[in-house]
């Protein structure tokens, strides 16, 4: 049966939609929210400068989708570590080196998401991405404490100071691209003994997105 003209339209502005926040996110994972012009944007998207704002109001209205979807994959994935299987102690090892190996496989667009200067729409979305951040790890630390693999602590203090350190560890090494295993074993080492547990001993899993 023929779809209405309605839905194809529909189809049109979706994907349209879809093609502007994927050049925008290129861009950014190229050379930062700075290059990131409605311009270039537009270029690379193959659509009229014009027509991006039929779909977002502002230049921060764009990229703040960018951020969200770009960041929201790297929550997701985290997330389902610390989720997994394994004692919290071990989740959240393995949750810390994936969230550094990740950031450093990509520097540009790790640095756009945790501290490039922004939009306050992106900036916004940022507070929302950490505040994530904090309930996932907040609950894995929960878990822990109830089934005593860990000592007695405030886990959504706890989660909130763990995920600003890890962000701010790899900021000058993103903004620097510089890497290395000893930056990733210590910011492994702080995440389990920053909540009182031992270190697990761990393979080298998670490299890349």
């Amino acid at each position: 049966m023929p779809r209405h003209p309605s839905h194809l339209a529909e189809e049109r502005r979706l994907d349209a939609r879809r093609r502007i926040v994927s050049a925008a996110l290129e861009i950014v994972a190229e050379d930062g929210y700075a290059a990131a012009s409605m311009a270039a944007v537009a270029q690379r998207a193959g659509v009229a400068t014009g027509s991006i704002y039929r779909h977002f109001p502002s230049k921060g209205e764009l990229l703040a989708e960018v951020f969200r979807d770009a960041a929201g994959r790297e929550q997701a994935f985290i997330g389902g570590i610390l989720r997994g299987e394994g004692s919290a102690p071990e989740r959240l090892a393995s949750a810390a080196e994936a969230f550094a190996r990740r950031a450093l496989a990509a520097p540009t667009l790790s640095y756009a998401l945790m501290a490039e200067p922004v939009d306050p729409a992106v900036e916004a979305a940022r507070l929302e991405s950490k505040r994530g951040y904090r309930d996932d790890f907040a609950a894995l630390l929960r878990e822990g404490v109830e089934a005593g693999e860990l000592p007695p602590l405030d886990p959504p203090v706890a989660a909130s100071a763990l995920v600003g350190a890890l962000q701010e560890a790899l900021i000058g090494p993103l903004a620097d691209h510089t890497s290395g295993d000893a930056l990733v074993a210590s910011l492994v080492s702080f995440a389990v003994r920053s909540v009182g547990a031992e270190e697990p001993a761990l393979e080298e899993t998670y490299g890349h997105r």
